[in-house]
């Protein structure tokens, strides 16, 4: 019973009532793989990216042409660019919980959520509320299940992470547009963030041999890289819609690059995805995404063994991702039977709807939820995206603020729901005779299901 039980909450959302693991729990997981939807329905009416950049650029135009004394006006424009905002992030958060909520395949929606973390941007960077999810959507769900390389192409074109980073303002020092700039008086230069985020936090990780020179060598090689806006569609003879990946060649720094001792000569756009594609294949990437998703699936302190096996089979299979997942699923430590993880804010949410047999955010303010529970969705402190260690998320008030939603989610689940039996279905051999008891001994059905999502068992994974 222990290992169906650890397939559904450690590898997966948490169970819904119901769910069983059919035939051999590893077989169980990677079959999810052929079921999986990069676009399911919860995915579906969400408008497109330049649809959603066409709108902004008419509030944007509005709020420049009202004057400082007419601030009725001005006023209307920034209410209705906080609103169109407001709705997109919204309209894209409410999808992520659906599909999470609704999958029928929940080990590879997990994973999914693993990479938006491990490639995190912010909402509260201005632009990036229009395009977090549809980055999720379109860059990292559409390679979910494909090479590394591919998503990380992807993910670094997409106008969430240029905007996040600055690379829309990057100017290689002696470009054509730097040039110009100079000559109006306007000095703009190199910005190296997109290049270190990229080295640090997406493939090499921190002390893995590169170099200052190496992280500057590699923004001049990205200059140019940006996004097409409303002015581009057509332009230069080609077609971009606004929010697509665009190379401005005035932008970009000419010239040979050397990075980490190799020479790259292309020319253009070509000259970074060339770095990139060496990044994804670098042995360090591989360290780097095997120790994050051994600490992810397996523990806070990830077992050695576990991340050379996991990274021998990322570097064997040069960066396919299904056969990196099979390694870890594969390990042997990864299905102890004590529970090493300990849930974050959007797993412990999660896993309580799933639990309630809940399909949708009907009646709930999950946003609001997260943001209480400290984990809002695409907002981290950071590009290093959130923690995902139990030191971060179980201490007391966090702990108190998690009992006090829990109350709140037993009181909607309605009376019928018989906390006892809900128990042996969602933790199947894992909860204790101690939770057993508490939650038989509860005065109400509605507190039997609160000491149910608050127990310990029901907090771990």
């Amino acid at each position: 019973m222990i290992q169906p039980a650890i397939a559904l909450n450690r590898f997966g959302l948490g169970a819904r009532p119901g769910d069983r693991v059919t035939g051999e729990p590893q077989r169980w997981l990677m079959a999810q793989c052929d079921r999986f939807e990069p676009k399911p329905k919860a995915w579906a009416g969400i408008r497109d990216l330049s649809t959603s950049i066409l709108e902004n650029h008419e509030v944007q135009v509005a709020i420049k042409a009202s004057k400082i004394k007419d601030e009725v006006n001005r006023a209307k424009s920034l209410k209705a660019r906080a609103d169109l905002a407001q709705s997109v992030y919204w309209t894209t958060t409410d999808s992520r919980l659906v599909s999470a909520l609704t999958t029928s395949a929940p080990f590879v929606e997990r994973l999914v959520h693993f990479w938006a973390n491990h490639f995190a941007v912010s909402v509260e960077k201005g632009g990036v509320n229009l395009t977090a999810g549809l980055m999720e959507r379109d860059a990292i769900r559409a390679h979910v299940l494909g090479r590394f390389e591919d998503m990380l192409v992807a993910v670094e074109q997409h106008p969430a992470m240029l905007d996040f980073l600055d690379q829309n303002v990057s100017l290689g020092p002696h470009s054509p547009a730097a040039q110009a700039a100079s000559r109006n008086g306007k000095e703009r230069g190199l910005n190296e963030n997109l290049a270190r985020e990229i080295m640090e936090l997406h493939t090499l990780g921190v002390r893995s041999g590169y170099t200052q020179t190496d992280v500057t060598e590699f923004a001049r090689a990205l200059t140019g890289w940006n996004t097409a806006g409303r002015e581009d569609h057509a332009a230069d003879g080609m077609t971009a819609a606004p929010g697509d990946f665009r190379f401005r060649p005035r932008s970009h720094e000419p010239g040979v690059r050397t990075i980490l001792g190799r020479r790259y000569e292309q020319v253009d756009q070509h000259q970074a995805l060339a770095v990139l594609q060496d990044l994804a294949h670098h042995p360090a990437t591989a360290t780097l995404i095997a120790t994050k998703l051994v600490r992810h699936f397996v523990a806070d302190d990830p077992p050695a063994a576990v991340v050379a096996r996991v990274a021998s089979a990322f570097r064997n299979s040069r960066g396919d991702l299904p056969s990196t997942y099979a390694a870890l699923v594969a390990a042997p430590e990864a299905w102890v039977t004590a529970l090493p993880k300990f849930k974050t804010p959007w797993d412990w949410i999660v896993s309580a709807l799933r639990g309630l047999d809940r399909v949708d955010s009907d009646g709930l303010n999950v946003q609001a939820i997260l943001y209480q529970l400290g984990q809002p969705i695409w907002k981290p402190g950071s590009p290093a995206g959130y923690a995902d260690t139990a030191a971060d998320w179980a201490g007391p008030d966090a702990l108190l603020r998690r009992v006090e939603e829990a109350r709140r989610l037993a009181t909607l689940s309605g009376a019928g729901t018989d906390p006892r039996q809900l128990l042996d279905e969602l933790l199947p051999g894992i909860a204790s005779t101690f939770t057993h008891t508490a939650i038989a001994r509860a005065s109400s059905l509605p507190q039997g299901i609160a000491l149910l999502l608050v127990a310990p068992e029901f907090m771990r994974r």
